[in-house]
């Protein structure tokens, strides 16, 4: 092979390479793809708390709401190495000692009729016993029918677990929709909510992505995607800042969005 020859060789290769870290690396993807933004998994993406009692329990976090007797929130990361099929026998329900205005007792439940819902499920905190257990605290509950509990809300308990398994990680965040007026049960006149809503982060894809549920309280066998709402339909419900650590371009797209276009449903 001549001089030429080989100049010419080395040049095609220096361009191919250059092609190629340009389509599959971080670099190339900035450019290229400007709206696909991988999220810094440091972020505290923590909702903004009406109340000021934030508590950080181990497995997650919330914020517990006294007028009501029960979280206004509670929030967590789920990712797909997280979830297990393991059996824990399931503990008794504890007051939650890190709320200063004290959780509600499990005797307001008695005779109640309803079921003391899981906000946090233990079924998504089956990859210890520690987080298992740790999910059986009164301000990790919410009285809830229990054709509710073990019907439409299960269903999307289970899709949220398919899609941190499907996504490799997600920021859940779930709640009752608090407001003045509402039917109340035992001494401590603890809420019963009328409707719920969960809140879905992607934030381990290129694509970011969010989807919010608001699911009536009573028993329903609609499709899950009948109750898409928007974030910020739940934000003036709850006066609730979801998102308020990402930037507010991302933020703003995410929760203007009812769409669940992006979202796997099989």
């Amino acid at each position: 092979m001549n001089t030429k020859k080989f100049i010419t060789l080395i040049i095609a290769l220096l361009f191919a390479v250059g092609f190629y870290l340009y389509d599959h690396t971080a670099w190339g993807e900035s450019l290229m793809n400007t709206d696909k933004i991988v999220l810094n998994d440091t972020i505290d993406y923590a909702p903004t708390s009406t109340t000021g009692q934030v508590i950080k329990h181990q497995f997650y976090s919330l914020s517990y709401n006294e007028d009501y007797e029960q979280s206004e929130w509670v929030a967590y990361k789920l990712t797909s190495n997280q979830i297990s099929h393991t059996k824990y026998k399931r503990p008794y329900f504890q007051k939650d000692k890190k709320i200063k205005t004290k959780s509600a007792h499990y005797k307001n439940y008695s005779k109640s009729g309803y079921d003391k819902g899981h906000l946090c499920p233990a079924g998504d905190r089956k990859f210890s016993k520690e987080a298992h257990d740790g999910t059986f605290l009164m301000s990790n509950v919410s009285p809830q029918e229990h054709s509710f509990n073990a019907g439409v809300w299960n269903r999307l308990e289970q899709k949220t677990r398919f899609w941190a398994t499907k996504y490799k990680g997600i920021y859940v965040i779930t709640g009752g929709i608090l407001k003045p007026n509402l039917k109340t049960i035992g001494t401590e006149k603890v809420a019963v909510p009328e409707a719920f809503y969960k809140i879905i982060l992607d934030y381990t894809q290129p694509e970011v992505k969010a989807i919010a549920f608001l699911v009536p309280h009573k028993k329903s066998d609609k499709a899950l995607y009948s109750f898409v709402t928007s974030i910020d339909e739940i934000e003036s419900l709850t006066q609730i800042d979801f998102f308020s650590e990402l930037p507010d371009e991302i933020e703003n797209k995410l929760e203007q969005t009812s769409s669940y276009k992006q979202w796997s449903f099989r």
